[in-house]
């Protein structure tokens, strides 16, 4: 039906080997033609028996294939909710089965990631790693729903497709034996027409019995129409009204080689094919090879336009894939450079990232090297993150050694935190909090927990301090309305003249006055007027310098103790420390002195120096006992 006729030009000049050869390469020419063609019309017959299996696959030509490459995982599987939900589910069959492999692809790939960071990050043995990624459940779930719906279809459809095949088979059957010369040609039309309308209604078969049941059928319709020729009228008005509907696709068929869309234009020239084929009956000899060769040769040049087209996409595709070359290449670069701070890594990684993203929205590549590009992308990403497991591996052990840190301060914490020794563990707990702001990170794995653990600890014990300084204020405010009562009486208080009995009766007013408590820090200044009170009946008793002395530093200090004032008593500590070195350092030079007179020829005329710094002597001594003693008072204190 596809051969082709040879024309026969006349030979200008040659010999006859030249003229053989010539000859040998029209036919192979032509013959080359000739099956190039024959395989074009094969693909549109391939094509158009998977459709006629299952006519949903009609529907898939109407839905866009996306770049799914280019998209991320949240998009795909948002994408495979719609086309499961809403679409026939064998029209979507090649887009789901993209989407899959770009989602697979992505998620593979991140668990490699995640796989090689919990290794970095896990040392142990027992570790296991495992990763809880929730949309790659939402993707199995649609893809389920995908499958169920897959089955549910292919099994209907089963179960129809052979019966058709047996009806259709039989009809082939019952065309083969209407030939009956003894028959009546009338009822034998009839019968024919018949079998053509079953035909026309017997429903979609397996693909790989399509072509050959149809060509079976067209052989005995056609055989049909020559035995007709017993009645020539009917047979060639079926032959032209055939021949126009034929002519008619032809003339669409030119129409859609001018067509702007090229794959919409392909797609309507198979279902012509398949009307040819299926809707259209046979036309007489004398048509035959002219109509079909016209067809034949219209849908090559279709086939041509559409494969200019495929050329375009692959010329941009050949630019996605040096794009992509090129991405790959810089991030094999980044997997070579050297930093050495957590702060140039993040820069590192954030450059990596950006790159994946140009990655993926580069466009598509050819598809036989598409493997190969994704497998090199895969590799160059791999060997960044290993490259800066390796600097966070290094670094994972000073963290260990910050963990064990942290976790030391916890215990102790948690050891104290229902202590009710609030003066002394105050500064500690206040210690430890300093501490753990000066210890650097801990494994990430460990990092909330210990937190939130030593952070519990410290809430709980400074929660009991503020418990108690309420109840220590109130308490504070009462000392103080006392004190300033009691201020009023002091001031009345009168000496009576009898030494003891004035010294007793200021001691007792000094106890009254520690007995009423510690006032709040902002008031005071009343125990300052206490003191200017004490300072003028100690002036008027016949005390030492010393007793008076030791009286008032007595009553200075124990206040201080009272209100917890460690940093003012620690002062005075190392004031009175100094003061006694220095007190003994010019006792040591004065005697030193002395010993140098004393060894002198006019000794007895250095007689009252020597006094003199005798007397000296004397009193620094005198002075060293009272700071000791003041010394000693505070060590008390500290103690108790």
């Amino acid at each position: 039906m596809l051969e082709e006729k040879q024309d026969n030009l006349p030979i200008a000049d040659g010999n006859q080997s030249n003229e053989n050869m010539d000859q040998a390469t029209v036919e192979l020419t032509s013959s080359e033609k000739t099956q190039d063609n024959q395989n074009i019309l094969d693909a549109i017959a391939n094509s158009n028996a998977e459709e006629s299996e299952d006519e949903t696959l009609k529907g898939r030509h109407d839905i866009p294939l996306l770049d799914y490459d280019a998209m991320d995982m949240d998009s795909l599987v948002n994408e495979l909710q719609r086309l499961v939900s809403y679409e026939k589910v064998m029209s979507v069959k090649v887009h789901v089965d993209e989407i899959k492999k770009a989602f697979l692809a992505k998620y593979h790939h991140l668990l490699e990631e995640k796989r090689e960071e919990f290794i970095a990050e896990n040392t142990e043995a027992n570790e296991t790693f495992e990763y809880h990624f929730p949309l790659k459940n939402k993707f199995d779930q649609y893809f389920t729903i995908y499958k169920d719906l897959k089955n549910e279809h292919f099994k209907s459809l089963q179960s129809s497709l052979k019966s058709n095949l047996e009806n259709r088979l039989s009809i082939v059957e019952e065309l083969r034996n209407l030939i009956d010369p003894q028959a009546n040609i009338k009822d034998v039309l009839k019968q024919f027409n018949d079998l053509r309308e079953r035909w026309k209604n017997a429903g979609p078969i397996p693909k790989d019995k399509y072509n050959h049941v149809w060509n079976n059928y067209h052989f005995h319709v056609e055989n049909f129409y020559d035995y007709l020729h017993l009645d020539r009228e009917a047979r060639d008005i079926d032959f032209k009204h055939n021949l126009d509907l034929k002519l008619k696709i032809i003339a669409r068929v030119e129409a859609l080689t001018q067509e702007q869309d090229v794959n919409k234009a392909f797609r309507e020239l198979q279902d012509l094919h398949k009307i040819w084929k299926e809707d259209i009956g046979p036309v007489s000899k004398e048509h035959r090879d002219e109509i079909w060769n016209k067809f034949s040769e219209l849908t090559k040049q279709m086939h041509d336009q559409r494969e200019k087209l495929f050329e375009q996409q692959r010329a941009v595709e050949l630019v996605n894939l040096d794009n992509k070359n090129d991405i790959i290449a810089k991030i094999e670069l980044l997997a070579t450079e050297k930093v050495n701070s957590h702060s140039q890594w993040l820069q590192q990684i954030e450059k990596v990232e950006a790159l994946r993203n140009a990655f993926f929205t580069a466009g598509k590549v050819p598809s036989e090297i598409n493997e190969a590009t994704w497998a090199a992308f895969k590799t160059a990403v791999r060997n960044f993150n290993s490259f800066k497991n390796s600097f966070y591996k290094d670094i994972k052990k000073d963290q260990t050694v910050n963990l064990n840190k942290k976790i030391a301060l916890v215990a102790k914490a948690k050891e104290l935190q229902e202590s009710e020794d609030f003066a002394a563990t105050t500064p500690i707990m206040k210690q430890i909090q300093e501490e753990w702001k000066q210890i650097g990170h801990v494994p990430r794995k460990y990092s909330d927990k210990i937190w939130n653990e030593f952070k519990e600890a410290c809430n709980h014990y400074f929660a009991k301090l503020k418990e108690h300084r309420s109840e220590e204020n109130n308490e504070e405010i009462t000392a103080f309305e006392n004190k300033k009562n009691y201020l009023e009486t002091i001031k009345e208080f009168q000496l009576c003249g009898d030494h003891k009995t004035d010294l007793d009766a200021i001691k007792k007013h000094i106890e009254t006055w520690k007995n009423f408590g510690k006032v709040p820090f902002s008031r005071r200044h009343i125990e300052g007027k206490f003191n200017k009170i004490l300072d003028a009946l100690f002036a008027k008793l016949s005390l030492s310098k010393k007793e008076t002395d030791m009286m008032r530093f007595s009553n200075r200090m124990e206040n201080l103790s009272e209100n917890n004032d460690v940093r003012k008593l620690d002062n005075e500590k190392i004031f009175l420390m100094r003061k006694i070195e220095e007190v003994q350092n010019e006792i040591f030079q004065l005697e030193n002195n002395i010993q140098f007179f004393t060894n002198t020829k006019n000794a007895k005329k250095e007689n009252s120096i020597v006094l003199e710094v005798r007397k000296n002597i004397a009193l620094h001594k005198e002075s060293l006992e009272v700071w000791k003693e003041k010394l000693q008072q505070i060590r008390n204190i500290n103690i108790e």
